[in-house]
């Protein structure tokens, strides 16, 4: 077996919660620093196996329930306490996101209307574009622009 899945084995063979099989005791024979390792693991079960837990004061529980009373009726001095009740946080959580969703989604982006060339709004749009160039010309030039103007040849007025 390699080092390293006797490592993990060390911890509970030192506590004795698992028996050692033949090809982890060749291993622990053959390999020292693996064998050190699980002498020091028997070593430190062994200090904690002595040592004894201290004994509380006697009025440690009356001591430790009041306090926890006086923590219990003490006022939350912050404004983000809200946040400790989980059905606040996430409703708000909610109305942010949807809020925001709204916000960016409302109104539709639309963009310009479009317009076929050559029809009765399309010619407006260009004369309103261009009124300050038609209306400084002299007539000649005028017509001369306004025949150069594209013309939808299958449009049929009043019909």
């Amino acid at each position: 077996m390699k080092c390293n899945d006797i490592r993990e084995l060390l911890p509970d063979l030192a506590a004795g919660i698992t028996a050692a099989g033949s090809e982890v005791h060749d291993h622990l024979r053959d390999c020292a620093e693996c064998g050190s390792t699980l002498e020091d693991f028997r070593k430190t079960m062994a200090l904690l196996d002595q040592w004894q837990v201290p004994e509380p004061s006697p009025y440690f529980d009356t001591r430790l329930k009041a306090r926890l009373r006086e923590e219990g009726a003490k006022q939350p001095s912050s404004w983000l306490v809200w946040l400790r009740h989980p059905v606040l946080a996430v409703s708000l959580a909610v109305v942010l996101v949807g809020g925001v969703t709204f916000y960016v989604e409302w109104p539709p982006h639309v963009g310009p209307p479009v317009t076929v060339p050559g029809t009765a709004v399309s010619d407006l749009q260009l004369f309103d574009k261009n009124h300050d160039m038609l209306s400084d010309s002299d007539p000649d030039s005028a017509a001369s622009l306004l025949d150069d103007m594209q013309v939808q040849q299958d449009v049929n007025a009043n019909q």
